[in-house]
């Protein structure tokens, strides 16, 4: 038995393919170069260029917008191309080739530029690049290979704030040094794409595709598909950012130079839960998995509802992180499980914009209930549309019974 628990989570790391290893490190690594500089980066506008908060808001808003609409059209590209690899070299290519920018800005419209460039190019990475994970990866390690790559990408989201703490103390709060620190790892994740990462030949009598928006297309994708992608979205709308933890660590005396440890602590749990429960899933039913995690998001919502101290406040922080290690690269699995293989990167550019928008709509609402009533009805109704997606998932096996099935060998 022992045996066989090392099989299911060391032993298999071995039989990933090294692609979808260096996929992992190439996202590992401009996430490390994104977080060190954002980390800073509204510190640096309103401190230094004198900018407004307004002008902040803004400033996040269309970055975040822009990523989204890029998503759907650089998946359908990818389909009709069949290549998907060119398409994350360009995304991450101009994600590189923004970050000397940054240091070398003297406005907010060059900074403004540069981040707006470098969100098209998360948009254009992201659907061909999950693509390409579900191409490469064998059907019974598709869970594994989402989870390791979803974990890697997770270190680099704890491990660039951290970073930027530190450098900011190495050079006594210099930010022009410590963003020309951050270029480094973002040219290192495009030469690792360019020369470790070879994408697979496309297999004998895979269908064309010339359309991937047309009707028919979008009706190949099933009725399988649209189910996850229709959990994914109310699930979406319970998950708001993570901006609100911050705020409820905040509301309850967490010192402000503190508050980075906030996003460090899920981080670090997603990034420790999101490989092991991709390899339980290649094992277990995975709806079953999925509403364990939906569960924990409940339990999340609910600790940081009615918690009054510090200490409510970090488990109902590693609780989030948990969760997001049970979900989010199970979601990406289930795109892959369910979405013929010549709409793939179609179906991952549709499933990143529905979910975003619901995010975004998320956000909103848990900041007018914050406003209105107080931070306990943000995770009070957090809690409420969890347990939404969790009926929702619990009437999968009626509606799209293939959903979730353990996938074999191919």
């Amino acid at each position: 038995m022992q045996d066989n628990g090392k099989d299911n989570y060391f032993s298999r790391l071995r039989e990933i393919p090294p692609a979808v290893w260096a996929l992992g490190f190439v996202s590992m690594l401009m996430d490390i170069s994104s977080e060190i500089i954002h980390a800073l980066l509204p510190v640096y506008l309103v401190t230094v260029l004198g900018t407004s908060m307004l002008t902040v808001g803004f400033i996040e808003g269309i970055a975040e917008a822009t990523a989204s609409i890029t998503k759907v059209f650089s998946g359908a590209l990818s389909d009709w191309l069949g290549k998907r690899k060119l398409l994350a070299v360009i995304g991450y290519g101009l994600a590189a080739f923004t970050k000397p920018i940054f240091p070398l800005a003297s406005s907010v419209s060059w900074l403004v530029a540069a981040r707006f460039i470098d969100r098209i190019g998360k948009g254009i990475r992201g659907a061909p690049r999950d693509a390409l994970v579900a191409d490469i990866a064998p059907a019974n390690l598709r869970g594994a290979s989402f989870g390791l790559r979803q974990s890697l990408d997770t270190v680099g989201a704890f491990l660039g704030p951290a970073l930027a703490v530190g450098l900011m103390w190495l050079t006594a709060n210099h930010f022009q040094a410590v963003f020309w620190a951050a270029v480094i790892p973002a040219f290192l994740a495009v030469g690792l794409l360019l020369f470790a990462v070879h994408e697979p030949e496309r297999p004998q009598g895979l269908r064309s595709v010339r359309s991937p928006f047309s009707l028919a297309e979008l009706k190949r994708l099933g009725l399988a598909y649209w189910w996850v992608v229709g959990i994914a979205v109310v699930f979406s709308i319970a998950r708001f950012s993570e901006a609100f933890l911050i705020l409820r660590a905040q509301a309850v005396g967490l010192p402000a130079t503190l508050v980075p440890m906030v996003l460090v602590l899920m981080n670090f749990v997603y990034a420790l839960a999101a490989y092991p429960v991709g390899v339980l899933s290649d094992r277990a039913n995975r709806i079953t998995v999925l509403s364990v995690g939906f569960g924990l998001l409940a339990a999340a919502d609910l600790v940081l509802s009615f918690t009054n101290g510090l200490a409510g406040v970090t488990a109902g922080v590693a609780l989030w992180g948990l969760h997001m290690g049970f979900t989010q690269g199970l979601l990406a699995t289930l795109v892959a499980d369910t979405a013929p293989p010549e709409l793939r990167g179609t179906a991952y550019g549709i499933f990143n914009l529905l979910c975003g928008a619901a995010m975004l709509a998320a956000s909103v609402l848990a900041g007018a209930l914050w406003d209105g009533i107080g931070p306990q009805s943000t995770f009070l109704a957090g809690a409420v549309f969890t347990g939404l997606a969790l009926a929702l998932l619990a009437l999968t096996r009626q509606i799209a019974p293939t959903v979730g099935q353990t996938q074999k060998s191919a």
